[in-house]
């Protein structure tokens, strides 16, 4: 799945649903999406944070870390090869090959939503919370829209605990170690940093505060390392930027690989090595902070799943966060409704998926081949 997931959490969620619910059966589909909506609440990469809770889930610590890994290494290889060689790729090459890739990961959007929504969405008051979070998360476009309505959303449905199951509480108890660690590692880096004034160790530190910061995933990650990387410290240039981040677009992995790139810019100066080294500093201080967040908040989560009431606000929280997906896909479609090739790649594309014959990555791999083919439209 690293070299074949593309189009962000939303769309990764496809991909977990057939791979882990359907194929491997390590867990159920109500489970993952519950997974899914808790770290949405998080700051980090919500789908990282997804597989990195399964893991953890399935075979404890060791087993997550080797899965964050497994997760994250192509996607750094590629994006430090590309920041490296960025002098050498034709700006008009880079338009041309990812111009279909957005509508397909729209496709992508709506037939995760699609996907979750016929297993999630079975009352009422589901229905109700699904039309409410899509309406006000495509009104109020913050990326703190996500975690207010989850939050709402599992309160909304919180009067039905009578309907669960009781079960024999285990005693209450809050392991504090990798919110230490998180919480640690930040002030240490900074100090460090501070004192000394390495450039490596601040540049570390610049992306472990962002990855701490960036509540809302790959969305609200992007305009706060363009404000800081290019607006304010000029470590790259607007149009590195842009580039950057339409290849971010267009490789499979986590949507954060685009920390990677800017890291490895960063330090162009410094020769190859500096590429290398400043995109594997930017990688680990971009994914560390959510990595301990959510070793931290699942312990808790599991603990706080013993009680009625929030096993009753689940309900709300799969459907709010359905809502949320169909809003992101609104969102992203509204700028290109009026091109009726996008909107036939997008029903194509959509159609495609249904029929469980086409895997996404090879939708993918047309649309580029298509973009090459066609030149800049």
């Amino acid at each position: 799945m690293a070299f074949t997931c593309v189009g962000g959490p939303q769309a990764h969620i496809t991909a977990f649903i057939k791979t882990f619910v359907q194929k491997r059966r390590y867990i159920t589909e109500a489970e993952l999406i519950e997974l899914q909506a808790l770290c949405a609440f998080l700051p980090g990469p919500s789908s990282t944070q997804t597989l990195t809770a399964l893991a953890y889930k399935l075979g404890g610590v060791r087993l997550a870390i080797l899965t964050l890994l497994i997760w994250i290494i192509p996607s750094t290889c590629i994006m430090i090869c590309v920041a490296y060689g960025i002098s050498f790729i034709n700006p008009n090459n880079v338009t041309a090959a990812i111009q279909f890739v957005k509508p397909l990961a729209i496709s992508f959007l709506f037939f995760a939503a699609y996907s979750i929504g016929r297993k999630v969405i079975q009352s009422k008051t589901s229905i109700i919370l699904l039309i409410l979070s899509a309406a006000m998360a495509y009104i109020f476009r913050s990326p703190y829209i996500t975690p207010l309505w989850i939050v709402l959303g599992g309160f909304a449905t919180t009067y039905k605990f009578k309907q669960q199951e009781k079960i024999i509480h285990q005693p209450f108890v809050i392991q504090w170690t990798h919110f230490y660690l998180w919480a640690g590692l930040f002030l240490l880096a900074a100090g460090i940093g501070f004192y000394t004034q390495s450039f490596p160790i601040r540049l570390f530190e610049n992306f472990y505060r962002n990855g701490s910061l960036a509540i809302g995933g790959g969305h609200i990650l992007k305009p706060l390392l363009y404000n800081e990387f290019v607006e304010f410290k000029h470590y790259l240039t607007r149009d590195e930027f842009l580039t950057g981040l339409g290849i971010s677009e267009l490789i499979p992995g986590p949507t954060f690989s685009i920390a990677t790139f800017v890291g490895a810019l960063s330090m162009k100066e410094y020769g190859f090595m500096g590429y290398v080294i400043g995109g594997i500093l930017a990688t680990a201080g971009i994914f560390l902070p959510g990595t301990f967040l959510i070793f931290f908040v699942y312990r808790f989560w599991i603990q706080l799943k013993q009680y009625r009431v929030v096993r009753a606000s689940l309900e709300g929280i799969n459907a709010s966060s359905t809502g949320l997906t169909i809003a992101a896909g609104i969102s992203l479609l509204e700028p290109m409704a009026q091109d009726p090739v996008n909107i036939g790649i997008i029903s194509i594309a959509f159609i495609a998926l249904l029929s469980e014959k086409v895997k996404p990555y090879l939708l993918i791999l047309l649309g580029i081949a298509l973009g090459f083919i066609l030149g800049p439209i």
